[in-house]
């Protein structure tokens, strides 16, 4: 997964989220993300981190891959959300400072 506008990849080994059980259960069997992985959850417009075990960033996409808004280091116990979002991707926490991504940015989602 890249962000095009800046020309940074956001995950090598993202998985998609695409049904009813795989979106409900999201990360929550996981007890932390490494470096270059992540989850992207489609279709999605809210999330919770209840019973998560680590913080993540949430960047929120439209239909047009176009970043809405991002979340960063967003803590367990919390819930965010983005009315206006298509989809959301959970990343590993500090991954959206590192590489930039902002609001208006474009991403490129390489095997769909």
């Amino acid at each position: 997964m890249r962000n095009q506008t800046r020309g940074v990849v956001l995950g090598e080994s993202i998985q998609v989220a695409d049904s009813g059980a795989t979106r409900r259960t999201g990360l929550l069997k996981h007890d932390r993300l490494d470096p270059g992985e992540g989850l992207w959850i489609v279709p999605c417009e809210a999330v919770h981190t209840f019973f998560m075990k680590f913080p993540i960033d949430l960047v929120y996409v439209d239909k047009r891959r176009k970043v809405r808004k991002v979340r960063n280091a967003v803590p367990p116990w919390r819930f965010s959300g983005c009315l206006v979002a298509h989809s959301v991707l959970e990343l590993p926490a500090g991954t959206a400072e590192r590489t930039g991504t902002q609001v208006g940015d474009e991403l490129a989602f390489d095997k769909l």
